[in-house]
């Protein structure tokens, strides 16, 4: 089907659909999978992506578990899922896409005549994310990083916030601001409401992760009445704050083996040394210290670091 095309309220209510959005000659031999579940009754439409970073698979496998698992006859509105919505970048392994070496998350809301990865940006906006009366997207670490599992939100949106609190992560980071390109900025953009993830990564799912994530989208289907049932909220061990971009994290200037030497969400001082780079003698290259006092948020888990690479965010707390 075209992108264009696609419309959930030509769908009949009461059935589960899979359908795929050819998106020729923009991205050629692309198509992004969509599932949508039409539930019995009309209400809102919960929109989940996941897989906007080729190499991070926990939203990939919650959103399939979630939508095996919806049964139409329960629900009042509509979930509308892309499970991957990066295809180049997930098929390669990659954060990037292998057809432009675009970040997709960096260009919402994209467009027609800038690339295949803004063209795809473009699709997801006008096809699904318009579609929401909330939006949730299911990033994680990916290969090379390591981050908590976590609920981001709006920090000027109570419905942002609520809806984080129900969602079930352990952590949660607020965002006064959004950098510019992301899914949720363009969301943020439409006046939809949202909350995103992160994980551990590492290129595997831990089963702690995925059960936070399908047990999260169950919740928000709940406290969306999409789904019977009532909703709670979760104790919350950990409260970042601040615009969470990754951009912004501490980068390595030389190519060496990365040695870190704190932890994740571990609390330090600014000046603190955090980590070092040496040389395959052992040697020390570079020296990485906390350029503020808080916590750490993403610490890099790949050995090998090259110019350029992210190795430590940190970031305000309010504990």
């Amino acid at each position: 089907m075209k992108p264009e095309k696609f419309d959930p309220n030509l769908f009949e209510r009461g059935q589960k659909y899979a359908v795929d959005l050819e998106l020729d000659p923009f991205v050629p031999g692309v198509s992004l999978p969509v599932l949508l579940v039409r539930g019995r009754t009309p209400g809102k439409t919960l929109v989940v992506t996941a897989g906007v970073h080729g190499d991070e698979y926990e939203g990939v496998r919650a959103i399939l578990d979630a939508h095996a698992a919806l049964n139409p006859d329960e629900m009042s509105g509509d979930f509308l899922a892309v499970p991957i919505a990066n295809p180049p970048a997930f098929w390669a392994a990659s954060r990037t896409s292998p057809l432009d070496g675009e970040n997709l998350a960096r260009l919402f809301p994209g467009s027609l005549d800038t690339g295949p990865t803004a063209a795809i940006a473009h699709f997801l906006c006008r096809s699904i994310l318009t579609r929401a009366d909330f939006y949730l997207d299911l990033h994680s670490a990916g290969v090379k990083l390591l981050m908590p599992t976590m609920a981001g939100y709006d920090a000027r949106d109570a419905r942002s916030q609520a809806a984080a609190l129900v969602f079930g992560a352990k952590v949660l980071w607020s965002h006064s601001q959004v950098a510019p390109g992301r899914t949720i900025s363009f969301a943020k953009s439409q006046g939809i409401p949202w909350i995103y993830t992160e994980a551990r990564g590492a290129g595997r799912i831990h089963p702690d992760d995925l059960h936070i994530f399908t047990r999260g989208i169950r919740n928000l289907l709940c406290y969306l009445s999409i789904l019977p049932g009532e909703t709670r909220t979760y104790p919350v061990e950990c409260h970042l704050y601040g615009d969470g971009n990754i951009d912004d994290s501490l980068a390595s200037n030389l190519r060496g083996i990365f040695i870190p030497g704190v932890e994740l969400l571990q609390k330090v001082v600014a000046g603190e040394q955090l980590g070092r780079t040496v040389s395959v003698h052992g040697e020390t290259l570079e020296i990485f210290c906390a350029p503020r006092d808080g916590m750490v948020a993403l610490i890099r888990q790949c050995l090998s670091v090259e110019p350029g690479d992210a190795v430590f965010l940190v970031t305000g707390t309010r504990n």
